[in-house]
């Protein structure tokens, strides 16, 4: 297996596919989406166009829908919920669809929906994307990071350093045989420099500092969280994500 890692969308390669591309938005739409599984969702469908999602939602009942949408780190009026993942509970969204769009995790997927296998993973899912990837024994995999706005972000590239990391432990696999590209390997440097302080390193990350800019401590306080949820969100069509395991 390589594994490359790409700091954002725009970073990724045209005209070559891996056998699987995983996107990752840790503050916060992967990590929401996950929660949303693990509540009980039906399914995710995620859009980059706040209209499309609307109009493509009004073919569901709704009671059957939740509309989710997130810009600049707030919810978007008129919506059902934003983009936390402390949104999500069984009493909420089991059930249900969440047709979803935020600022930079849904244009992320977007940008790799035509690889043959397309995950998301976050920190709170870490362990159970390893498993999937080591059960697969795929040979290219693209981690992909969905940054801010085109901007690098601390907090995808360090959860693309712990996948990796814990691929190369429990896989006894060489660093010159797994790495697929440079970030590679500086994503697994930076996650051993701070895998005992993740939270620190996400208030320090500049989407942390808008969070708290919002009093949002809780938020940033669930996504640091290690493998806490055995939810390994996939795409089941362009767009449309199921949880594999339910």
């Amino acid at each position: 297996m390589k594994i490359s890692v790409y700091h954002t969308p725009e970073e990724v390669p045209t005209g070559k596919l891996p056998d699987c591309a995983i996107a990752i938005d840790v503050l916060r739409a992967t990590t929401t989406m996950a929660a949303a599984f693990n509540a009980g969702a039906e399914a995710i469908q995620v859009f980059s166009d706040l209209d499309k999602l609307l109009s493509t939602s009004e073919q569901w009942p709704q009671k059957n829908r939740i509309r989710a949408g997130e810009r600049g780190g707030q919810r978007v009026q008129g919506f059902d919920l934003g983009n936390s993942p402390l949104d999500h509970s069984p009493e909420r969204t089991q059930g249900k669809r969440l047709f979803m769009s935020t600022t930079n995790g849904t244009r992320c997927l977007q940008r790799i929906e035509a690889a043959p296998i397309v995950l998301t993973a976050a920190l709170t899912t870490r362990q159970s994307v390893v498993n999937y990837l080591l059960t697969h024994k795929l040979d290219s995999v693209w981690l992909v990071g969905s940054g801010w706005e085109g901007d690098y972000s601390l907090e995808d590239t360090v959860c693309a350093g712990a996948i990796i990391h814990s691929i190369l432990h429990q896989h006894q696999t060489a660093y010159p045989d797994l790495m697929g590209n440079d970030a590679a390997v500086a994503s697994v440097s930076l996650y051993q420099q701070w895998q005992t302080q993740l939270k620190e390193l996400l208030y320090l990350a500049s989407h942390g500092q808008r969070l708290l800019n919002q009093s949002n401590t809780v938020d940033l306080d669930y996504c640091a969280q290690l493998d806490i949820l055995d939810v390994v969100p996939i795409q089941k069509s362009p767009g449309v994500l199921v949880w594999e395991g339910k």
